[in-house]
């Protein structure tokens, strides 16, 4: 059969994707690219922000209209937004023969072939059940020089605004040896960059281990022959700890890279979000982690218009965005989730104040960016090739400190020939807002 995927939302639910789709394949099945020659369609869904939830719905609806007119017999709904929804799916979308919760999209097979007899399949594990990923048949959708690994499920945080504890269960890591098994298989495959992700990436191990674990964890992955970037993603700030420090110090493969989603600076909305840290605290780590690792790149998110925010919590908040100058930045406006405490607060913020507040925090990034940006022009850069700019004798690539599709990029000007997944070296000749420009320098790339 002929299937077409469409794989929303973060990048845990495209580990999810990767499964499935070599689940599928394993089984004589075609995955193809075109909606419109599909036999069958699964949407593997993403519902944590409202916008999430409307391209969602969007997307699935999307599809239901190849169903009724073309090659589409089966449609299959799967992911976070199936878990949350599931029986308005069943109820509501008629067109909809099968419908897969989070922690059981390893039954996609037999969601297929129940549908192809004409038969509604439903199948919701627990959202606590851990699924045993299956590395040798995980097909790479990111082109196969990078992948992600992800090596927790789940969140025992129940911050006030978020659904995830209610979708994705508690926090249960997938054991060491698993891990590693599967970073060796991708290592096999090409993968030269591996990023680990989770809901939270810094506390793995301890439900296992009866501590933290992710510093062995690395140790073990930089072992492995073929890797040579390992980037860490998702890091809660306050579980960050000396031995997470020391062996990013000590193992030249891990990216002096570090994702830190603080969400916020005011203290009294730190702890209406039920966060754990305060302003001081996540000064104190910011200026550690730089004191130590001097050229670590730190990106992080946060959140405005969260409900009871005032003027001046938004005020504090760019004071400390401007004084912390983050290199990498994302803002979300609040998205009241149902079922999450925020989503009942009073004092809830008019969607236009939350955008405004969007709007400036941005613009002070930008311009921290640009800075940034050039300050590093006359540096040289170790570059991992992304691809080719269409028309030009450029390419596109990635320094240390750009993760994958939320990061900036760096263009590098030559007329060789270069190859996706390559390491060269650059020379920084120029930047925008937040990307920069280069030209192959006479170093070596090892």
């Amino acid at each position: 059969m002929k299937i077409f995927f469409a794989s929303l939302g973060c990048d845990k639910n495209l580990s999810d994707t990767e499964q499935m789709l070599g689940i599928l394949i394993s089984a004589g099945h075609e995955i193809v690219g075109d909606e419109s020659e599909a036999e069958a369609i699964i949407v593997n869904t993403c519902c944590f922000i409202k916008d999430a939830r409307d391209e969602s719905v969007e997307t699935i609806l999307e599809m239901t209209e190849y169903k009724k007119a073309g090659s589409c017999r089966i449609l299959i709904v799967t992911g976070c937004m199936a878990e949350r929804y599931q029986q308005e799916i069943l109820d509501e979308l008629p067109e909809v023969d099968a419908v897969l919760g989070t922690s059981s999209y390893d039954h996609i097979l037999e969601a297929l072939e129940a549908a192809e007899k004409k038969e509604r399949y439903s199948m919701f594990c627990s959202i606590d059940h851990l699924v045993t990923d299956d590395c040798e048949r995980r097909i790479l959708t990111t082109g196969g020089h990078y992948g992600y690994l992800k090596i927790a499920e789940g969140c025992d945080k129940h911050c006030t605004y978020c659904a995830i504890p209610s979708l994705r269960g508690k926090f249960r890591s997938v054991p060491m040896e698993r891990l590693v098994r599967q970073a060796e298989t991708m290592a096999a495959q090409g993968v030269k960059e591996l990023i680990l992700v989770a809901q939270e990436t810094t506390v793995y191990g301890v439900d296992l281990y009866g501590k933290k674990s992710l510093a062995l964890l690395l140790k073990k992955l930089c072992a492995i022959d073929g890797l040579r970037w390992i980037r860490l993603l998702y890091c809660y700030p306050e579980e960050i700890d000396e031995d997470l420090i020391s062996v990013m110090e000590q193992e030249k493969k891990i990216c002096h890279y570090l994702d830190l989603p603080i969400q916020h600076a005011s203290d009294r909305i730190l702890r209406r979000m039920g966060r754990r840290t305060t302003r001081e605290d996540l000064t104190r780590i910011i200026h550690t982690l730089r004191e130590r690792i001097p050229d670590i790149v730190l990106r992080t998110t946060l959140i405005t218009g969260f409900p009871g925010e005032t003027q001046e919590d938004h005020e504090i908040l760019m004071e400390f965005v401007d004084e912390m100058e983050f290199d990498r930045l994302g803002v979300f406006t609040y998205s009241a989730e149902e079922g999450t405490p925020a989503a009942s607060c009073p004092s809830q913020i008019p969607e236009e104040v939350k955008e405004d507040r969007r709007e400036e925090l941005m613009l002070l990034q930008q311009e921290i960016s640009a800075e940034k940006g050039e300050g590093r022009i006359g540096s040289s850069v170790l570059v991992m090739i992304e691809g080719k700019v269409s028309g030009e004798n450029a390419y596109m690539g990635r320094t240390y400190g750009d993760a994958p599709k939320v990061d900036g990029c760096i263009f590098v000007q030559t007329s060789e020939t270069l190859m996706t997944g390559d390491f060269v070296r650059v020379t920084v000749t120029g930047s925008m807002e937040y990307d920069l420009i280069g030209v192959i320098s006479d170093e070596s790339a090892e």
